[in-house]
């Protein structure tokens, strides 16, 4: 998002508001207006002083984004010259949470004289879905969709129909308007007539209210959850500043979610514009990396996702039995099915993070009510994983790029991700090296849960021995032994795909690399065609593949550098993980202490300051949760002192 919008995001509904607190409409790469589930219930929200936009003397801040609600204030007065002094000023503050954006404007007389001004708001709702907002190539028909306005007595009614679709935004005003003017864009615009005697004021209060699709009532609050801790506790310097504004823009991006039994939850969406929705792997990792601090959002992700696990095969959706969701959206055109994407189960990642999520979570609460719970639900991921993945007849996880969605179906998602050192696509049937490793954890935990939890020897036998035949074929199969280093996949022929990615630092994580060979990973990592100074390029420069702007063939990803870090301190290479942590927290330092979502792979010598990636999503929650798994680097060193230093 660009820097001239504020962001205010809290429980799954986020507004984009202009310095001043306004709404344009605008589309493309940084819509503003305010959302609810994958749809713009605002998109004017314009403010004048007798005809004139006002003067912006402080601007709405772009900070941190984790209070409760999300808040903002600005200053704004007449229009002047320097000669004039304005008659008034205007103090504003919004706030975003549940379904609702609430405007209060403190109007106040600046003289010794009566003022009277006229102060107008033009609004609109054109109900928007997200993913037309963000594709300016193509056009969505939407038959017969109408859209209506309705004046109340305290405002406005917007509402737009589809068939069975109907969406509606409430705008009530306090007091209420004076007039409700028609525009000749199809907008209203509210007018107030405000008479103040003698430095005198008053406030106007409006309240702007979402009623999505499917939801007949305001968005339904979450249940309290324990308040998330005050940034003290994460200790001093970089690292603890980090971890604090991590923390704060995890608890503002986590909606509600259903679990198996309709219970409320909260669970991280993926980021802000784009993917304010649940989004599996996102979901899964972000709380793997957050499990230590936050194991709640790693049970309620975890039942969010089992209730939503395919029971079905759905070619259209690339669902089969036992399979963890990819992406849920709720928008109009994923419920027509213009877009694939209403329960899309495209990734072949999701399934075994799942698992290892949930091995891990027994292991670090100590409890295994929820490994008894989703015991079931546990078995057909195993299932999926052997019998629709290709882990039982081919030996690996694998996927084909589907019509309609993803082409890569692993964390490096893009069309162009997965090639060769050459740049050139890998085609057919592709083994990403990645989902291997997470396979050979997740068959590790299993295991662990079948033989302490679930009674299971005989099981926990069978799962122990896939996963060391596992590792045994990907160490054949995929290391390059001139290069020292993993391939980054494996194509439709079971060529070696030899390009060298990131993707390593996950096999160190996932423990798939041990030896010499991780060794080798970790000295490779840490090189400078690796290690921007920042993090860890997703390709490494030197091959024709890297480009420092593209998004996973040479940009910087601080979770995977994360996940880099965790793996080189699992293989014992605590300076190496150290000096990557130093390179991350100085990325952060570099934006207020919020990690961003990527960044280019320009080098920290040439460039000081961090290239920032166009389009990145901010807060987004794998990079929020990075700081906190850094933590564990930090303290896994044999020479640690305090986790703040």
């Amino acid at each position: 998002m660009p820097t001239h919008h504020c962001l205010l995001v809290r429980d799954g509904t986020f507004a984009a508001v202009g310095e001043g607190g306004d709404i344009t409409g605008e589309r493309g790469v940084a819509p503003d207006g305010l959302f609810a589930r994958d749809a713009r219930h605002l998109s004017r929200w314009q403010l004048t002083i007798d005809g004139v936009a006002p003067t912006v003397l402080v601007a709405t801040p772009t900070g941190p984004t984790g209070e409760t609600p999300a808040r903002a204030s600005a200053v704004l007065t007449q229009p002047a010259g320097r000669s004039d002094v304005p008659g008034i000023t205007l103090f504003r503050e919004q706030t975003v949470a549940q379904g609702e954006l609430v405007d209060e404007i403190r109007v106040e007389g600046n003289g010794a004289r009566p003022v009277s001004v006229l102060l107008a708001l033009t609004v609109d709702a054109d109900f928007a879905d997200q993913f037309e907002l963000r594709d300016d190539h193509r056009w969505y028909q939407k038959p017969h969709a109408v859209r209506t306005r309705k004046r109340r007595p305290d405002g406005v009614e917007f509402g737009y129909l589809r068939q069975q679709w109907h969406s509606r935004t409430v705008v009530a005003a306090d007091p209420a308007p004076d007039a409700v003017e028609e525009t000749g864009s199809g907008a209203r615009r509210l007018c107030w007539r405000i008479e103040l005697p003698p430095h005198g004021g008053t406030t106007l209060r409006l309240t702007v209210t979402a009623f999505p699709h499917g939801v007949p009532v305001p968005l339904t609050a979450p249940p309290p959850v324990p308040a998330a801790p005050e940034p003290a506790a994460y200790g001093g310097g970089e690292l603890g500043r980090a971890c604090a504004q991590g923390a704060a823009d995890l608890e503002a991006l986590r909606m509600p979610a259903l679990g198996p039994d309709a219970e409320q939850l909260r669970v991280p969406a993926a980021g802000v514009p784009w993917f304010l929705t649940l989004l599996g792997r996102h979901a899964l990792l972000t709380s793997l990396l957050t499990l230590d601090s936050h194991p709640d959002m790693g049970r309620d992700t975890l039942l969010a996702l089992a209730a939503t696990q395919a029971v079905d095969a759905e070619p259209e959706r690339i669902a089969q039995p036992g399979k963890i969701v990819h992406e849920v959206r709720n928008g109009e055109l994923a419920y027509f099915r213009q877009v694939p994407y209403g329960r899309y189960y495209g990734s072949v990642d999701a399934t075994p993070l799942f698992l290892l999520l949930l091995g891990a979570h027994a292991e670090r609460t100590g409890d295994d009510k929820l490994a008894h719970r989703l015991e079931r639900a546990a078995r057909a991921a195993v299932s999926w994983m052997f019998d629709h993945a290709g882990l039982g007849d081919h030996g690996y996880l694998r996927y084909r790029a589907d019509e309609g969605g993803l082409a890569n179906q692993s964390w490096k998602d893009s069309p162009d991700a997965i090639c060769f050192p050459d740049g050139e696509p890998a085609r057919g049937t592709i083994v990403a090296a990645a989902p291997q490793g997470y396979a050979y954890a997740a068959l590790v935990r299993t295991a662990e849960l079948a033989r302490d939890v679930w009674a299971d020897a005989a099981w926990a036998t069978r799962l122990s021995e896939a996963a060391e035949a596992l590792r045994e074929r990907f160490l054949r199969d995929f290391w390059l032994p001139e290069e020292r280093f993993p391939a980054l996949a494996l194509d439709g022929e079971g060529r070696q795909v030899g390009t060298l990615g990131s993707d390593a630092g996950h096999l160190l994580w996932t423990g798939v690399l041990e030896g010499e060979r991780a060794d080798a990973v970790a000295e490779r990592l840490l090189s400078p065609a690796f290690f921007s100074g920042w993090g860890i390029r997703t390709v490494a420069a030197g091959q024709d593949a890297y480009h420092p702007l593209a998004y996973h063939r040479g940009a910087v990803w601080p979770h995977d550098s994360a996940i880099a870090a965790l793996g080189l301190a699992r293989a014992g290479h605590h300076e190496r993980a150290a000096t990557l942590t130093d390179g991350l927290l100085a990325l952060a330092a570099a934006h207020g202490y919020r990690m961003p979502e990527v960044i280019t792979g320009y080098g920290r010598e040439d460039h000081p300051v961090p290239v920032p990636y166009p389009h990145a999503c901010s807060p987004q929650s794998w990079a929020a949760a990075a700081p906190l798994a850094l933590r564990r680097c930090r303290s896994a060193r044999p020479d640690a002192t305090a986790e703040g230093d």
